[in-house]
């Protein structure tokens, strides 16, 4: 069964988070993650990741959402928060988990409160502009569509390659698991473009032989 993420999952609710309109939302989410980013040391993390927690608590995102979004990172923070509090001590640690784990709730409060449509309208009307230099808007939001639908399908893909593994008792071997999960996601991705072009999709780019 295919393991549900919180990317592309639209919670209804008339909270004020819910009713900005999503091309500014975008706008600030964009905006917002640049600062964060751009912040240095352990204090201002820290309160960058109170303030995406506020939000969320303002937006009555669920908490299973959330945590849906950082279950799957958990293991590499702690990778990356242990190794960093090694080499450079606890203030470079708490600044790159309080970066992280903002980063992963603001964005998982954006896709709560913001239906996949109006995000696609949304990039397309961004683009606009930039039609004139031969970017298409609505191929860049249909890639868009694409990338968010794929994402849980590579979880389930990780996942089944994983039990497989396990099942066969090699789940310490990369073999085993990075070569059969590589060659499922590919054949993913060819098929997905074998329906695109069936349906006529991406055609117009085909030069004339």
């Amino acid at each position: 069964m295919r393991r549900s993420l919180p990317l592309g999952t639209y919670q209804p609710g008339t909270t004020i988070w819910h009713r900005v309109p999503a091309g500014p939302k975008l706008g600030s989410l964009l905006a917002f993650s640049i600062v964060v980013v751009a912040i240095r040391g352990p204090w201002p993390a820290t309160a960058a990741l109170g303030v995406s927690l506020a939000v969320t608590a303002g937006a009555r995102v669920p908490v299973s959402t959330v945590w849906r979004g950082l279950r799957p990172l958990l293991l590499v923070v702690a990778i990356l928060a242990g190794f960093q509090l090694w080499q450079r001590g606890w203030p470079v640690a708490v600044e790159v988990v309080s970066t992280t784990v903002c980063l992963v709730i603001a964005a998982t409060t954006f896709t709560a409160t913001t239906p996949m449509d109006a995000l696609l309208d949304a990039i397309v009307r961004g683009l606009r502009p930039l039609r004139r230099l031969g970017v298409n808007p609505e191929k860049v939001a249909l890639a868009f569509s694409l990338m968010i639908g794929a994402i849980p399908a590579i979880f389930e893909i990780f996942h089944d390659t994983r039990e497989a593994a396990k099942a066969r008792g090699l789940e310490r071997s990369p073999r085993a698991n990075l070569s059969p999960m590589a060659i499922r996601v590919v054949a993913q991705a060819l098929a997905t473009g074998e329906a695109l072009h069936a349906r006529g999709i991406g055609d117009d780019d085909v030069p004339a032989r």
